[in-house]
């Protein structure tokens, strides 16, 4: 990790040194942005087995745009077609912890 002095000296002078502050500022940023993080991970998860299932199926391209742009119904609507088992697979990859 690359820091510059002034990061440092700040680092140090928290209670319990530089780890201990370090330490709480990812915990911080993890509570943060945990909904977001699980999002675009669930996303990457759904799009790794699209790609690898289905990459030469129709609306292939259409489909990824819509999953990252996290347009679920456009999403939903351009994999209808495709076969049941991958289909149903990749919804849950993408969307089971959402609502």
């Amino acid at each position: 990790m690359t820091l510059l002095p002034r990061h440092w000296e700040w680092l140090n002078a928290q209670p319990g040194g530089a780890s201990v502050a370090l330490r709480k500022l990812v915990e911080e940023a993890r509570r943060a942005s945990g909904d977001k993080d699980r999002e675009r991970q669930a996303r990457e998860a759904a799009y790794h087995f699209m790609s690898t299932m289905a990459g030469n199926l129709a609306q292939f391209e259409e489909a990824s745009r819509a999953l990252f742009a996290d347009d679920r119904r456009r999403f939903t609507g351009l994999i209808a077609d495709w076969p049941a088992d991958i289909r149903d697979h990749i919804v849950k990859l993408a969307y089971s912890d959402r609502a």
